[in-house]
């Protein structure tokens, strides 16, 4: 598989954390995406062509998948915040599944699918309407993902207290927006967050979970597997693990 992303950087970031593409160069192949607390538009193509457009949910569980040979992908990997930019679609509906929507979302079957970044500054430039648009964007929300995203606290009252938020009405808008709690989606990003480590052998818990145990506890439920299952990654079934280091 080649694979490619390119990260966004300025406001545009609070709601897109990269563009990715990959192509499927040799054989078809079967993977397991782990959560990462991210949703993805995946728009698949053959021979330059759309072949479908999907939009996933947010995965609180392992999901397999598998690539056919000679299929490219162009995709947005999506902050949760970014749902408020995306006019019609339901996330909460949408955990741990996906819809298949039509080739003509947000007018991207205008686009030839020859070039990468073209489909980036496309993405970009509806984003950046429907921000200039968003009535229901507000700085609590802003301040709340900026500060889960740095990963260093996930303890959900100290991070209701930096904010400014109540931690009642966090979860309310999280169960509501999402489909799971703050702490789910806390303990999703921490885990995801020890994968780096993991795929370089690195197996002893961090700081940020109580012992061995638990971390073992923590990794195996959102990936079923344990640590060091994990960083052997047999015939390259994590994807995650495969693009932290460079596929």
């Amino acid at each position: 598989m080649k694979y490619e992303e390119i990260k966004t950087d300025g406001y545009l970031s609070n709601f897109v954390k990269c563009f990715w593409t990959s192509k499927t160069l040799t054989k078809s192949s079967d993977y397991t995406i782990l959560p990462d607390g991210y949703f993805d538009l995946i728009i698949e193509i053959k021979n330059k062509k759309i072949s479908s457009v999907k939009l996933t949910g947010i995965w609180t569980v392992p999901i397999d998948i598998k690539t056919e040979i000679h299929t490219e992908f162009f995709a947005v990997r999506f902050k949760p915040l970014a749902i408020e930019l995306l006019e019609n679609i339901n996330l909460k509906s949408l955990l741990n599944s996906s819809i298949y929507l039509g080739t003509d979302f947000i007018g991207i079957d205008n686009l030839a699918f020859d070039n990468f970044k073209d489909f980036c500054k496309h993405i970009e430039n509806y984003l950046q309407n429907r921000i200039e648009k968003s009535k229901t964007l507000n700085d609590l929300k802003i301040r709340l993902f900026n500060e889960i995203f740095k990963k260093e606290n996930f303890n959900v009252q100290e991070l209701s207290e930096k904010v400014f938020w109540t931690s009642r009405k966090i979860n309310r808008y999280f169960n509501f927006t999402f489909g799971l709690s703050l702490k789910e989606y806390l303990n999703i990003i921490r885990s995801n967050q020890t994968f780096k480590d993991i795929s370089n052998k690195k197996l002893a818990p961090q700081s940020k979970y109580f012992d061995q145990s638990h971390f073992i506890k923590e990794i195996k439920r959102y990936t079923g597997v344990t640590p060091k299952e994990l960083s052997r990654n047999e015939n390259d079934r994590f994807l995650q693990l495969l693009t932290i280091n460079g596929i």
